[in-house]
């Protein structure tokens, strides 16, 4: 690989994000996500159940019921309504079009009563109401990723009566949206994903400092505003085919765990989503550490979260920890039977559990008892006098009760479960809690 493609690898892994949750936005808004229906702009469309195998989003959450509103705010701003939770777990989280974490409404960042929030395109002048706080976009193209926390089954009813009462309304009237520019058509693959980059970044330009960098490339064609892919010198067109399939296969490694920076197996990812420096907004922590200093580190970090946790939170809202290893170091996989023994439990002010996924696709995977994450409110868990939970991972389900009632069903072949802890206490972040290995039995 030369220089011109080793630059454009950079490229690529800058703008994965981008045309990720660009075009993961518009599969949904067309298509839904499993019992998520299909999305129209500026309104929230609500999941009816928990997320299942259905459900085929990286690493999606079966904790909380999801609600969704993509944001086109090239229409106008947008007024924000919520309900009153009575000290239920909820967040609203704003992710950008370059997958920053932007703001938070919800339990953790500004409570459970019912309230009024204004989200305003970038650059806004206007004037909120008096004492309706602003929410400032990055870009006009942004998503409301909301998490209802729901109780088993039971607790539905409650949630389903919340929803109707999450809403958006135009704030100066309804007025056309500009919508997301679509590629030149009949492109190669390897084309298609550099025109959209070039498109996208001009219609939901990151910030200053982002923009320069995106200048580094502009003899490749990445900052005309016409349509230099369409017609592409040969030598230029190989540089970019090998350029994108490096990036690709860059970002795959990037997404592979780092064995040295696991404790007892586990990956935590408390600071997995730090990479937004420029625009931390309302429900953010803006320190220091919370923000990764370093444009190349933030940009490798950004872009292994899209592809491994897209729209995951910031670990003051939802500590994250993935294990692919057990106890010797070897890979996780359905054909063995593993016991993972919680003596203490994860700190956590909400709620905590642990999600069954396959390997590499992060999914979720079918099981005779529907059970895809065990953790503090899965009813029927078997805990031991002292309090203790012993958690069974294995493919087939176990003969002893005790097992089976504590049983999270593995896929046949390797897999990954992923901690998650909501409203993390600082023993979760700062490492004082360890997660123990996970010990193979059989």
């Amino acid at each position: 690989m030369d220089w011109t493609e080793r630059h454009l690898v950079d490229a690529y892994v800058f703008g994965y994000p981008l045309v990720y949750n660009v075009s993961s936005m518009q599969a949904i808004a067309a298509n839904g996500l499993g019992s998520l229906p299909p999305a129209r702009f500026n309104a929230f469309t609500h999941a009816s159940t928990l997320a299942s195998p259905a459900d085929a989003f990286v690493s999606v959450n079966n904790d909380t019921v999801y609600a969704l509103g993509l944001l086109d705010l090239s229409a106008g701003p947008l007024l924000l309504h919520v309900p009153d939770t009575d000290g239920a777990y909820y967040v609203l989280q704003f992710v950008d079009a370059w997958t920053n974490n932007f703001a938070y409404v919800g339990r953790r960042a500004t409570g459970t009563a019912e309230g009024e929030y204004l989200i305003v395109p970038p650059g806004w002048t206007g004037t909120a109401p008096d004492g309706v706080p602003v929410i400032e976009s990055p870009t006009d193209l942004a998503a409301i990723v909301g998490r209802l926390a729901v109780d088993g089954e039971d607790d539905m009813p409650r949630v389903r009566a919340l929803q109707p009462q999450f809403a958006l309304t135009p704030f100066e009237g309804e007025r056309p949206a500009r919508g997301i520019p679509h590629p030149h058509p009949d492109l190669p693959e390897h084309l298609r994903f550099w025109e959209l980059l070039r498109a996208w970044s001009q219609a939901f330009p990151p910030a200053a400092a982002e923009v320069e960098f995106l200048h580094r490339y502009a003899e490749y064609g990445l900052t005309d505003p016409g349509n230099p892919f369409g017609l592409v010198a040969r030598d230029l067109e190989e540089h970019l085919a090998t350029a994108f399939a490096a990036g690709r296969a860059e970002v795959e490694e990037l997404s592979k765990p780092d064995p040295d920076a696991a404790v007892n197996g586990w990956l935590g990812l408390p600071h997995g989503f730090d990479y937004n420096v420029d625009f931390l907004g309302p429900g953010t922590i803006d320190a220091p550490e919370w923000k990764i200093a370093d444009r190349a580190a933030a940009h490798a970090t950004r872009a292994r979260s899209a592809r491994n946790g897209l729209w995951g939170n910031h670990g003051y809202e939802a500590y994250y920890a993935e294990v692919f290893v057990d106890a010797d170091g070897e890979r996780l996989n359905g054909a063995h039977a593993y016991e993972l023994r919680l003596t203490e439990l994860p700190p956590a002010d909400a709620f905590w559990s642990i999600t069954m996924y396959s390997t590499p696709e992060f999914l979720l995977v079918e099981n005779p008892i529907g059970r895809y994450s065990i953790g503090d409110r899965t009813p029927g868990i078997v805990t031991g006098d002292d309090g203790s939970v012993m958690i069974r991972m294995q493919h087939e389900r176990p003969d002893d009760a005790a097992a089976a009632a504590n049983w999270l069903p593995a896929p046949e072949g390797d897999f990954r479960p992923l901690l998650r802890v909501y409203q993390p206490r600082e023993a979760m972040l700062d490492g004082t809690f360890a997660m123990p290995a996970i010990t193979r039995i059989g």
